[in-house]
């Protein structure tokens, strides 16, 4: 199992990156404004869903390359927590811009509940973005006496954490299918309030990532 210092930076580096405004809660909203509640509901266990089809498919992938590569063990330490800190550079530094932009939800094709399931699956699972993520992501957490532990271990380590994830991206998402249009004109209205969790979302990522190498706390 991972440590749990590992299980709450994994934990609070997710509910960071899900509670900012994005691509996943844009589509959570567009279902629920443009179909129903229940829709964006739907949606939101799609892509977490997703999530765990890709924590699984990165613990089993990691986990071969932790027991035969030593050395890429290490590069994907480093590199792993170079990438937290650009994340939480990136919002810091596109905090303002963000901020400005508006949230526009038109009205969408209405679907049933198991073909938007399906989608939010389709729509996680194939973002680029979403895969780097994870494969980068989970590396710098996982316990360095462990690396030669039983190859089970190890999967166990990265699913555990892996799955951790999508799963805090719940609650913000559960929140914006319910709130729905009253949602959208919150983060419109809220300029300052979002540039100010963007700024505090960016020092939350690099401060886990020094963390990681400098154990300040």
């Amino acid at each position: 199992m991972p440590s749990f210092d590992a299980m709450i930076a994994v934990a609070l580096a997710g509910l960071t990156l899900s509670a900012t405004p994005g691509p996943s809660m844009l589509y959570v909203l567009s279902r629920t404004v443009g179909q129903n509640r229940l829709a964006g509901l739907a949606s939101a266990l799609g892509l977490c869903l997703g999530g765990i089809v890709l924590a699984v498919a990165t613990a089993l992938g990691l986990a071969t390359v932790f027991q035969t590569s030593d050395w890429l063990v290490t590069i994907l330490r480093y590199v792993g927590s170079a990438y937290l800190i650009w994340l939480g550079v990136d919002m810091i530094r596109s905090a303002k811009a963000e901020s400005q932009v508006t949230f526009d939800v038109e009205k969408v094709r209405t679907k049933p509940l198991g073909a938007i399931i399906w989608q939010g699956v389709i729509v996680e699972v194939l973002n680029p973005k979403t895969v780097l993520f994870f494969a980068l992501f989970l590396p710098p957490f996982i316990n360095a006496g462990d690396i030669h532990a039983p190859h089970a271990s190890v999967q166990i380590q990265l699913l555990v954490l892996g799955i951790l994830v999508p799963l805090t991206a719940i609650p913000s998402d559960l929140v914006v299918a319910y709130m729905g249009g009253t949602m959208t004109k919150v983060i419109n209205r809220q300029r300052a309030m979002r540039e100010r969790m963007a700024w505090i979302g960016g020092f939350i990522l690099i401060g886990i990532a020094l963390n990681l190498h400098l154990q300040i706390i």
